[in-house]
């Protein structure tokens, strides 16, 4: 059992720094493999804290490793710090409203993620210390998880190699585990090449490559119906040959994210995409080529780690919203759908466990749920993708949401970005770093937690071997 107490003081004690931390990020909004001051924000305060840091990890200029210790087990924490572009916003206001029109901004509240995951490291650190525990804490800090998978492009340069166990979380609406798959995916784009040509004079002359995206498009909108109902593919015309309508479009591209619950499953599914490209240049007399820009395997759910971090749920006291608080969020919720809200509610609902269904009822009357979430162990429902998936190929690896947001708060939107410096928001951002600082320290006392987690991931393996989506030689895009 954990000294709580310890914990708690901690963090308590260097929360103004935390918070101001996490602001300085925000207002930074600093996209994808460009995070070179919010990188250098966390590291420096790892470092004074005693940390060993290395920089540049995996080739990637805004990646870091900070270790403190000695040993084993090594436990470590994974923290983000990048942001999404087109969504500027004016924080703590009820209306959209962006600080500039078309820069940046904190959509998925990686700035408070970062931080929180950065604050129980160091609470880990000092309680190593006081109570005279042996092994390792590392914080690793990674960068590009929006489009641009930073975890998968490090795994496969091994740096995940030696750690035991893995701990992160995300900002969210609700306060409980991680209990939800996520998808696996290729990103790809396919970039089309033709011949210009005059569109009046001269049509015959012309190979348009825009009607080869056109007609890929189409044939992949076909192959919707012969796909599982798990699978997802999107894309976006990211070049459409030109602004000329009289000109035959002599280059085209289209960005293809390929999703599935499996990355084999994916792989697959990508094939059956690439013979499409291949028909729709036979069917234009055009040429292509294919440039892999990033993948991420699917999240493996560790249940020994989930029923310890459900433990330390159980020990941290919840949160208690102020009169203002609660006013906010219910200002923000007249920008939310009565479609949004009740969709939040049925995910959680389809979280509980059967003998306990009837608590979305008392939950459904709230803005802000301090309560935490009872979830199973049962497989959950799939989400969007994260590379937080490779990490769990190679070491037993959990999570948890916190509540930063009110209920309903779509991700990727300006709602998340306007409430992600409020004080309900660090209240979520606390809770998330007492969860996991807790979670961490029960496998630090009692090691054989982390053989048996590890036994755990072994067993669902089955002997498969992880092997990065991203093949070598790809080097990680930036936004275009």
């Amino acid at each position: 059992m954990s000294d709580f107490e310890t914990i708690r003081s901690i963090i308590d004690a260097k929360q103004p720094l935390f918070e101001d931390t996490a602001k300085k990020i925000w207002n930074l909004a600093e996209l994808r493999f460009e995070e070179t001051k919010s990188s250098k924000l966390l590291s420096e305060i790892l470092e004074q804290e005693g940390f060993k840091l290395t920089y540049n990890v995996a080739g990637l200029s805004t990646a870091f490793t900070a270790s403190y210790g000695s040993g084993s087990p090594v436990i470590s924490f994974l923290g983000e710090f990048d942001a999404l572009s087109q969504l500027s916003q004016k924080p703590e206001i009820p209306h959209q409203e962006p600080i500039q029109a078309g820069e940046s901004g904190h959509g998925c509240g990686h700035h408070l993620l970062g931080t929180g995951a950065l604050a129980a490291a160091v609470t880990v650190r000092h309680y190593l210390d006081k109570h005279q525990l042996s092994g390792t804490v590392r914080f690793y800090g990674c960068p590009g998880e929006e489009g641009g998978s930073g975890k998968a492009f490090m795994a496969r340069e091994g740096v995940f190699d030696d750690i035991d166990t893995a701990i992160t979380w995300h900002p969210g609406s609700y306060n409980g585990i991680w209990a939800v798959e996520s998808l696996a995916n290729y990103q790809v784009s396919f970039r089309f090449k033709g011949k210009a040509s005059h569109a009046a004079a001269s049509p015959h002359l012309g190979r348009s490559a825009l009607d080869a995206v056109e007609l890929m498009n189409v044939g992949v909108n076909y192959l919707r119906e012969h796909m599982i109902d798990e699978a997802r593919v999107h894309y976006s015309i990211v070049n459409s040959g030109g602004l000329s309508p009289n000109v035959v479009q002599p280059e085209a591209e289209v960005l293809y994210l390929v999703r599935a619950p499996e990355i084999s499953q994916v792989d697959a599914l990508f094939k059956r995409v690439e013979k499409i490209a291949k028909g729709a240049a036979l069917m234009t007399e055009t040429t292509f080529e294919i440039h892999f820009e990033k993948g991420c395997s699917n999240f493996i759910r560790n249940h020994v780690l989930e029923e310890q971090m459900a433990a330390a749920f159980q020990t941290v006291p919840l949160a208690i919203y102020t009169d203002e608080e609660q006013s906010f969020a219910k200002a923000i919720q007249k920008s939310i759908t009565e479609e949004e809200r009740t969709g939040f509610f049925n995910d959680i609902k389809e979280m509980l466990p059967d003998n306990q269904k009837q608590l979305i009822h008392s939950l459904e009357e709230k803005d802000l749920l301090e309560d935490v979430i009872p979830t199973t162990s049962k497989k959950g429902k799939n989400i969007g993708s994260t590379d937080v998936g490779d990490v769990s190929w190679i070491a037993p690896t959990v999570q948890c949401f916190t509540t930063c947001f009110t209920v309903g708060t779509p991700f990727h939107t300006w709602q998340m970005v306007t409430q992600g410096v409020s004080t309900a928001a660090f209240k979520g951002m606390r809770q998330a770093s007492l969860v996991m600082a807790d979670t961490a320290i029960r496998l630090f006392e009692s090691p054989e937690l982390v053989d048996q987690a590890k036994k755990e991931l072994h067993s669902k393996l089955d002997k498969t071997p992880y092997v990065c989506p991203i093949p070598k030689g790809v080097t990680p895009s930036l936004v275009k």
